[in-house]
């Protein structure tokens, strides 16, 4: 099962701006939230687990400014804050209250999609640094103590190998893992250690979990490139 697609929120007042954008970013998949007011949005985002805000700084009532300032003493939330305005007043406050990126209007819709998908990528890694267990497919994973259970809290004993690799799945979900740098992720490789360990150790690795190696769910094959963690994580 693919993971999640990533929960966006557009606070935007001006309506084909915000409707347009909302269409193109849910085009590539991702769960789009669109109001026009900041206090709509806090209510969204009360509501429900968002991943990313993009906002318009001159919004009528609260701007965009201010629930940056709020957002960010709360939450990691990544923050892509719009303007109108060319000078650089706007975009200095905005990176000093916490924004991660800044965009002026007109923007080109591909040049704001690839900030985002970059944008993404950052806060889940930094989501995954600091994150300790795992949940998913029944299946819970605590990195800290190496501690794997199924479903009815019997514990799955890792290898080292075995676990180094788990990490390294979990923490870059739905991303294509090559050989080279899953191989790389081992600590204790022995002298002549090639790619085809890390067949073997997938093969280990399904064979625990009860991942049907002829339809996986869990560690995909991405033929010709590598493996990608496919589960959806909880």
């Amino acid at each position: 099962m693919a993971s999640k697609p990533a929960h966006i929120v557009i606070v935007e007042d001006e309506p084909v701006t915000r409707s347009t954008l909302a269409s193109y970013l849910g085009s590539f998949g991702y769960r789009v939230s669109e109001c026009d007011t900041a206090e709509k949005a806090e209510k969204i985002l009360a509501q429900n687990t968002a991943d990313l805000l993009i906002a318009d700084i001159n919004l009528q009532g609260k701007d965009g400014l201010e629930i940056t300032r709020e957002l960010r003493a709360r939450s990691e939330i990544g923050i892509i804050l719009l303007s109108g305005r060319t000078d650089d007043v706007d975009r200095i406050v905005g990176l000093e209250l916490g924004a991660d990126d800044y965009v002026c209007k007109p923007f080109n819709r591909r040049e704001l999609l690839a900030r985002v998908k970059n944008l993404l990528r950052r806060t889940t890694a930094m989501r995954a640094m600091t994150r300790r267990v795992f949940h998913f497919n029944g299946f819970s994973f605590d990195v800290a103590s190496r501690q794997v259970t199924d479903a009815t809290g019997q514990a799955i004993v890792l290898t080292r190998a075995e676990y180094e690799l788990l990490r390294v799945f979990v923490t870059n979900p739905g991303a294509v893992m090559d050989r080279d740098r899953l191989i790389m992720a081992i600590t204790h490789r022995q002298d002549g250690t090639n790619t085809r360990t890390i067949d073997v150790l997938v093969q280990r690795l399904r064979a625990k979990f009860g991942d049907d190696p002829k339809a996986p769910r869990i560690f995909t094959t991405s033929h010709g490139e590598g493996y990608v963690f496919t589960a959806q994580l909880d």
